[in-house]
């Protein structure tokens, strides 16, 4: 499932080619998606521009600029399972389950590609602050208002083990399974550990640690292990540097002891015995 730093490398990869532009057609190959196309989604968007993108947790908000009924809104698209947008040109047939094209003035497309469908694209007037799908998430982890502390005060009296706790939207958005439990390797902490039993100093540690594994999947275009690409087509290559996720079995690569599997809210876990306490 393509996490925040492949949603942000994808952002980061199709903005240059869609900020800005004229939608001059737009194409809806298969509407059934987890949420069904709006049936005016043609009308609202040609004629409109995309503005500056940007993303919140997992989505991707595109801004429309038009007249009438393609002004104040967004798009609020969210990648799923197995989703992925790309950057074509005119005359690049699509290709099976590439269910949503956007062609801008130029001959660039948008183009959406999803074999479970478990993605979606859904049009939302005025803020997208107020859509209910944005508006109890938890900061940003590469923002300032995401930090050690906040962590410690949200965990007191949780008896849930850590991980599933970091992996709560409430708590904070886009650490999923395979960053929390790099992280946690990271900051030397048992994920099965209960999330209120930890220090303040080692939430500041696990803190650091978040920030630092998911700056670096985001400059190395995020994890392929299946079918994620980039908005240009790129694989992400952050799997080379993973620790433990998709390990066990296999020696730490601190201490060279056998990495154990646990499951952990219906996840699985890998995490180090003896590095991790």
């Amino acid at each position: 499932m393509p996490e925040l730093p492949e949603v942000e490398t994808t952002r980061r990869g199709i903005a240059p080619h869609v900020e800005g532009r004229e939608i001059v057609e737009a194409i809806v190959r298969q509407p059934r998606l987890r949420v069904p196309v709006p049936e005016d989604f043609i009308e609202r968007l040609v004629g409109s521009r995309i503005g500056t993108l940007s993303r919140r947790a997992k989505y991707l908000l595109l801004p429309i600029e038009g007249e009438g009924k393609a002004s104040a809104g967004s798009l609020i698209w969210h990648l799923g399972m197995s989703g992925s947008l790309r950057i074509a040109r005119l005359g690049e047939l699509p290709k099976k389950h590439d269910h949503v094209d956007l062609v801008f003035d130029d001959g660039a497309i948008l183009r959406y590609h999803d074999p479970r469908r478990f993605g979606f694209v859904d049009w939302l007037a005025g803020s997208a602050e107020r859509d209910p799908r944005l508006a109890n998430l938890g900061p940003e982890p590469l923002s300032d208002a995401f930090d050690g502390e906040r962590l410690y005060q949200l965990s007191r009296g949780r008896r849930m083990a850590v991980k599933p706790f970091l992996m709560d939207n409430a708590v904070v958005v886009g650490v999923g399974n395979i960053y929390a439990s790099e992280a946690l390797f990271l900051a030397g902490i048992d994920p099965r550990r209960a999330a209120g039993r930890i220090s303040r100093d080692r939430y500041e540690r696990l803190a650091a640690a978040i920030r630092e594994v998911l700056a670096a999947a985001i400059t190395q275009g995020g994890t392929t292990l299946r079918d994620f690409v980039s908005g240009t087509g790129e694989p992400g290559y952050f799997k080379q540097r993973l620790n433990v996720y998709g390990r066990h079995g296999q020696g730490c690569l601190r201490c060279n002891g056998e990495l154990r599997l646990v499951t952990l809210g219906q996840r699985a876990s890998v995490f180090c015995p003896s590095c991790q306490t």
